[in-house]
Parts: C-alpha cells; sequence; structure tokens
C-alpha cells in the first residue's frame, strides 16, 4: 500500500491509500476518488516528502520505546512495593495460606525459586512475576 497526498479542486488537502500509482489513477478515472470535505472528484496528488527510514532513526525509536516500557516497568513495581507486604522467601507458603483461606486475602509480593512458582501454579495459585527495574541490572 502506498500513501498519497492528496488535494482537490478546491485545495483541500487529505490522503489516501492506494495499492499503486496505477491504482489511483484507474480510480480516480472511474471517480472513485473524492475529496472528503466537499465531495470533488478532481482530486490529485501534490508532492510529498518521502519517509525514509534510516538505521540511526530506528535505534532512537526502538530507544525511546524501551525507556517507556522500563517506566511502566518501574511504575508497576513501585505500586506493588509500596501497596503490598514484602513477604520475602516465605512468600510461597504465604501465598498458599491466601490461596487455601488460611491467611488473611492481602497482596504480597517476595521471592520463589523455579520449581516453587511452578508448584504453587499447579495448585491454581494466582501468582505474577514482579517486573525487574532497570536499576537491578546494575
Amino acid at each position: 500500500m502506498i500513501k498519497f497526498s492528496l488535494a482537490c479542486e478546491k485545495d483541500h488537502a487529505f490522503d489516501g491509500w492506494f495499492s499503486s500509482s496505477d491504482d489511483f489513477d484507474a480510480q480516480k478515472k472511474r471517480k472513485l476518488v473524492e475529496c472528503p470535505f466537499c465531495g470533488s472528484h478532481e482530486v490529485d496528488k501534490t508532492l510529498m516528502a518521502p519517509s525514509v527510514s534510516t538505521a540511526r532513526k530506528q535505534a532512537a525509536t526502538l530507544e525511546t520505546m524501551r525507556k517507556q516500557v522500563a517506566g511502566e516497568l518501574k511504575k508497576v513495581r513501585d505500586h506493588v512495593t509500596e501497596n503490598f507486604e514484602d513477604v520475602g522467601e516465605r512468600f510461597p507458603e504465604e501465598a498458599r495460606k491466601i490461596h487455601y483461606g488460611e491467611s488473611e486475602a492481602r497482596g504480597i509480593y517476595g521471592a520463589a525459586s523455579k520449581p516453587e512458582v511452578e508448584s504453587l501454579i499447579d495448585e491454581g495459585v494466582e501468582i505474577a512475576p514482579l517486573p525487574s527495574a532497570p536499576e537491578d541490572a546494575n
């Protein structure tokens, strides 16, 4: 698909998507291309700057996205650490007690080994990993 910048005889500017330049020409000839503002079929392509993606642009975009994701993960982690109880290594035991109604229902977080996590999941205990913060890697 190709996006063209278009304008009608009254200089209303808008964009249109076509499978090719020939597709635009064929649709225009059949009066299928219409200005969304005034309904005119006298529509032509206008000059438009090409969108060129460079490696530098892609790297900058990826870095921006990485920072946004890291920021959102930090918000989640901060919310949990501020509002949930840290039960540390007792996490599997406390999670089971809550699940089976042997302890009051509350938000907790802590540490568990991979086998302990698998066992909790097998028992139907609802758990989720706490996202690590970027500073945790340092």
